[in-house]
């Protein structure tokens, strides 16, 4: 199969979220400051809109800046600050134009997202429902605790994809990736373009999802 054509359409995830990793390394790999890696990496965003957007795919979460990334260098995080605020600004009159529209989740009063933070805040707000007598403990539920997450009203990511060459989900989505596929690249940020996540929705397509069933059932399910 070339993995680089597009999956059927009943194979394309309806959720992709992606850790962005690999900035950094790919500036240093060419003797350049960090932050012009992170420039780079602007234009493979616009490239896996792209693709995302030609094969159908209807919610695409980009983990840009985590609430661990506070701890790198003052300097740095004032420059990914004003470069993500000077890419927002230039890029959504396009996105609306293409009937896109953008959201950003997390704590909005600091820019960053964490899934600890995420599933607390659930939490809390559960628990201020208790308190005022608008739900009792038992109520609450696992789809329940799921509404109140930042993404509660998305459908729950099918594929998660991260760059970089590492293998971990660094705080990102811990509750929502839970029956995710995983799909991990050794390119750095700025070179996953098209034909890098046309490959990672290919893989996607090969995959048998199984959600705690067996082959032989899953089998028999889409047979039915």
């Amino acid at each position: 199969m070339d993995k680089t054509k597009l999956a059927a359409p009943a194979s394309v995830p309806r959720h992709v979220a992606i850790i962005m990793d690999g900035n950094n390394r790919w500036a240093k790999k060419r003797l350049l400051p960090g932050v012009a890696g992170h420039k780079a990496g602007v234009d493979a965003v616009r490239a896996v809109i792209e693709v995302c957007a030609e094969a159908k795919v209807e919610v695409l979460t980009l983990f840009a800046f985590s609430s661990e990334n506070w701890q790198r260098p003052a300097e740095e995080v004032g420059a990914l600050m004003e470069l993500f605020f000077t890419a927002l600004r230039r890029e959504t009159k396009r996105l609306n134009e293409n009937g896109i529209s953008l959201r950003i989740i997390g704590d909005r009063s600091a820019a960053n997202y964490g899934g600890q933070w995420d599933i607390a805040q659930a939490a809390q707000r559960l628990a201020r429902e208790v308190q005022a007598g608008h739900l009792r403990p038992d109520d609450i539920t696992p789809e329940l605790l799921q509404t109140c997450l930042a993404t509660g009203d998305l459908p729950l990511p099918d594929l998660c994809i991260r760059t970089g060459g590492e293998h971990r989900i660094s705080n990102f989505l811990l509750w929502q990736l839970a029956y995710a596929e995983l799909y991990f690249s050794d390119l750095f940020w700025p070179d996953f373009k098209h034909d890098a996540m046309r490959t990672a929705l290919a893989d996607f397509a090969s995959r048998q999802r199984r959600f705690g069933k067996t082959s032989e059932q899953v089998e028999a399910g889409a047979r039915a």
